[in-house]
């Protein structure tokens, strides 16, 4: 995964977390994909990354999630929670969007500053 946008595909990978530990990702990098992310679904098992992406909504969302912000170079912006029917305000300098299960990030120490790794399975 590269920082050009044309390397980036809808598909699964993992995310190389804090510590070693290893997390499996779900990429949406399609428009239809971005769209979909988790609605619809009653959890999530690991994450999905949306990219391009600076922002997101819990509209129609079954269970409240985990939100990290992440730059080019995939250093952790910001992490909120989001209960469902919220709107996140934009972030600027945001290129993609870590999505999990409330409380997931936390446990993950996932924090402002983090670098995080992604490989493609």
């Amino acid at each position: 995964m590269g920082r050009s946008t044309a390397k980036w595909r809808n598909g699964t990978a993992r995310l190389t977390l804090p510590g070693g530990a290893a997390v499996p990702v779900e990429v949406a990098a399609s428009y239809g994909t971005r769209r979909r992310g988790l609605l619809g679904r009653d959890g999530v098992d690991g994450a999905m990354l949306l990219t391009p992406c600076n922002s997101v909504h819990t509209f129609r969302m079954r269970f409240a999630i985990d939100v990290a912000y992440l730059d080019r170079e995939m250093n952790v912006l910001a992490v909120t929670t989001m209960p469902p029917g919220r709107l996140g305000l934009p972030r600027p300098r945001a290129r993609h969007v870590l999505e999990a299960e409330a409380g997931a990030m936390e446990r993950w120490g996932l924090r402002p500053g983090v670098r995080l790794a992604l490989s493609r399975e």
